[in-house]
């Protein structure tokens, strides 16, 4: 009879390298104490690496650079949580201006707005995810490059916005429909909708 760990095991593996879980995806399989017990077993052996509590994943391995294992980003993790939680979450502040090039600067602590439960994720590198709980305008974005302008600008502030930050902006919009960020509008503030519909234009 194949035994818990090889149950998981092979479930893992089918959803390829790169993949995040928790004991949550495996309840079909046995028991809540043995499906713990058996991905502490796994990560211990260093077939699965544990990026938070609770939280796995099956890394990716780099040979060409000689890189080893690479764990999953920020954003995947949230975005993991987020669809086990059947939440939406918008990443705010420094970690919006990262994302889009308009700073260097990673940010010890990534916090996202979510309309799910309010929580703090320490990860297994002595970093973190905080979810902070928003009001529903804030997740209404359709569009992401619009929503992600949106509370980079924010952390920026009005008037302070630089003349090299105003161009990587336009060269982002360059890429998307101007009509698809327009519909988004009338959940930025005045000075952000000017402000992209004068990029657009130059």
């Amino acid at each position: 009879m194949e035994s818990i760990d090889d149950k998981i095991h092979n479930k893992i593996k089918k959803c390829g390298r790169g993949s995040i879980f928790s004991s949550a995806d495996f309840i079909n399989l046995g028991e809540p104490k043995s499906v713990l017990k058996a991905l502490e077993r796994m990560a211990n052996a260093g077939t699965i690496v544990r990026v938070a509590r609770g939280i796995y994943c099956y890394p990716k391995i780099d040979k060409f650079l000689g890189l080893g294992v690479i764990c999953p980003t920020f954003e995947e993790i949230a975005q993991y949580i987020a669809k086990r939680d059947k939440a939406r979450i918008v990443p705010t502040g420094s970690y919006a201006l990262n994302v889009l090039g308009l700073s260097t600067q990673v940010p010890a602590n990534v916090v996202y707005l979510t309309d799910g439960s309010p929580r703090t994720i320490s990860l297994k590198s002595g970093r973190g995810i905080k979810f902070i709980k928003t009001a529903p305008k804030n997740l209404a974005f359709k569009n992401k490059l619009a929503m992600l302008l949106t509370f980079a600008l924010k952390e920026i502030g009005e008037g302070n916005v630089t003349e090299d930050q105003k161009q990587i902006i336009k060269n982002l919009l360059k890429n998307e429909e101007k009509l698809s960020v327009e519909k988004d509008y009338t959940l930025m503030p005045t000075w952000i909708q000017h402000l992209l519909s004068k990029l657009y234009e130059c």
